[in-house]
């Protein structure tokens, strides 16, 4: 199971029956792949449409319709699909109960950069996209994103080095190694990988945290 599937696994539980849920760029659009049983949401993607479900099978797909990255997606009975101005209509206007939003990086002040990798002086890429709406009109923000990068340095910071997406805006950090949960006083380790010790992930996590007293093994299912 390599990490996309770990991440997107694991943030599929966050999901609760009949929410309005965004699914952001990257890896975050395989959510909707491992929707709990029983549990049905309304999924709506940035790009213009509303009650989408999972990646359909080679040959079925459309190629009108898309997720936010431009993957394939099936339609449910009843799906919508409009331009960006309706879609960040129900975006701004605070229709949406969660985003799941892949993150170069997050701090344990609540804060995510997740749109602008430096190039040069002044530039940026790949831009902001529809992130910052997003972590604004959401009334939950998880946060999905690799623990450490290729050279091993944590993503999880005490203060983000790059430019923010929004400040104080994360609820739930999932990455690859760990859960943890955003409050007031800062990061709460929620939950550790199979086989990994709490002074673990102490060693690859930069920013400071607590662990919360009932800790668990990192959920997939």
């Amino acid at each position: 199971m390599n990490f996309r599937e770990i991440l997107a696994r694991r943030a599929a539980l966050e999901l609760n029956d009949g929410e309005y849920v965004n699914l952001g760029f990257g890896v975050p659009t395989a959510v909707s792949n491992y929707v709990p049983e029983g549990v049905e949401v309304i999924l709506q993607s940035e790009n213009g449409c509303l009650l989408f479900g999972p990646t359909p099978k080679l040959g079925e797909q459309d190629a009108d319709v898309g997720n936010a990255g431009g993957q394939p997606i099936t339609l449910q009975p009843g799906a919508s699909i409009f331009d960006s101005g309706v879609s960040f209509t129900i975006i701004r206007g605070g229709h949406v109960d969660a985003t799941f939003l892949g993150a170069l990086e997050v701090d344990q002040n609540g804060n995510i950069a997740n749109w602008a990798l430096p190039l040069a002086p002044g530039r940026y890429s790949p831009g902001p996209g529809g992130a910052m709406d997003l972590v604004t009109g959401a009334r939950k923000v998880v946060a999905m994103l690799q623990h450490v990068d290729k050279k091993g340095t944590s993503k999880i910071k005490k203060n983000c080095t790059l430019p923010l997406t929004g400040a104080g805006v994360v609820d739930v950090i999932i990455t690859d190694q760990a859960v943890f949960h955003v409050n007031a006083a800062g990061l709460v380790l929620k939950e550790i990988m199979a086989g990994s010790t709490v002074e673990d992930i102490r060693k690859i996590t930069e920013a400071e945290f607590t662990v919360a007293d009932d800790v668990c093994e990192f959920r997939l299912s």
